[in-house]
């Protein structure tokens, strides 16, 4: 039994440290949309002289922000959730509600994961380009899909593998804010 530990505690390591480089991408994406778009504000109404790519280059970043930081608000807990029942059950009801959950992220997660990665895939095959004033493969932000998808799903067997071996779900640890 010790050992299962062990070897959850060092996956748990691993998944949190993926998660965490997610984040802090993600993060970096917002800081530089806000930089962008207060650069594109000052261009637009001091200069009259709008950068056009602005508004397609955010709306990318923001596909790579919600991908690349969903995994670690679901595993730090900080999802919407409504616990209206599940506040009113015992211990035993309460993983079973959790493993319900986690089991629904896993489906949620293998459909991102396998439809991003064949939309991806096809759109590398034809070529298509975003539309708009910034024309990039498609394929490259359609590959955010299959990629958040993958870390989701390492969360949510996480999430299952600790409540098989009775240990505490990820967002009761250190992770928490």
């Amino acid at each position: 039994m010790k050992a299962r530990r062990e070897a959850l505690e060092a996956a748990s390591r691993a998944i949190r440290l993926v998660n965490a480089a997610g984040e802090a991408l993600s993060a970096a994406a917002v800081l530089a949309s806000l930089a962008l778009i207060a650069w594109a504000v000052v261009m637009r109404y001091a200069f009259n002289r709008p950068p056009v790519w602005v508004d397609d280059a955010v709306g990318f970043m923001l596909v790579g922000i919600v991908m690349l930081a969903a995994a670690q608000s679901l595993r730090r807990g900080d999802h919407i959730a409504v616990d209206l029942i599940t506040a009113k059950l015992g211990p035993r009801g309460r993983a079973l509600a959790q493993a319900w959950s986690a089991i629904a992220v896993l489906a949620v997660s293998l459909i991102l994961v396998v439809n991003g990665w064949q939309t991806a895939m096809l759109s590398r095959r034809l070529g298509i380009l975003t539309e708009g004033n910034v024309e990039i493969p498609l394929v490259w932000l359609q590959l955010l899909l299959p990629l958040g998808g993958a870390m989701m799903m390492l969360v949510a067997l996480e999430t299952l593998l600790r409540l098989a071996l009775g240990a505490p779900p990820p967002h009761a640890g250190e992770d928490r804010q």
